[in-house]
């Protein structure tokens, strides 16, 4: 990684900055709703009884909610990384090779962290 600073226009990262921090409200928003869905459901089954079909649906649904929880997860991460280096000054660079992050990505993805091209390799990796 780079010492180098971002060149972009402070209204740019003032407005980046906005749509970062409201994304991440409406993560964590959403997260707590799901939860206290869970929940809600949880003791509405207690004591009733089961179904061998209910319970593969409970399971695929728990399956699926924790793969969104994860990649919610990730997105929350990359949204702090983002934010943090709003305030170090390094916002737009690859946290992997310091190049510049295109204008185009960030206004389409706030929280991206690499090049299209760097992130295309970091998933094909895992």
């Amino acid at each position: 990684m780079t010492s180098e600073r971002s060149r972009l226009h402070p209204a740019f990262l003032d407005r980046q900055r906005h749509r970062l921090e409201a994304l991440r409200r409406q993560l964590l928003q959403v997260r707590r709703g799901l939860d206290s869905e869970q929940a809600s459901a949880n003791a509405e089954l207690s004591g009733q009884a089961r179904e061998y079909e209910d319970d593969a649906q409970k399971l695929t649904a728990l399956e699926l909610q924790g793969n969104l929880s994860a990649a919610d997860d990730e997105r929350l991460s990359n949204i702090e990384r983002a934010l943090q280096k709003i305030d170090d000054g390094t916002y737009g660079l690859s946290d992997s090779s310091g190049k510049s992050i295109p204008i185009e990505r960030l206004e389409a993805s706030p929280e991206a962290l690499y090049t299209i091209d760097e992130q295309q390799s970091r998933e094909m990796a895992r």
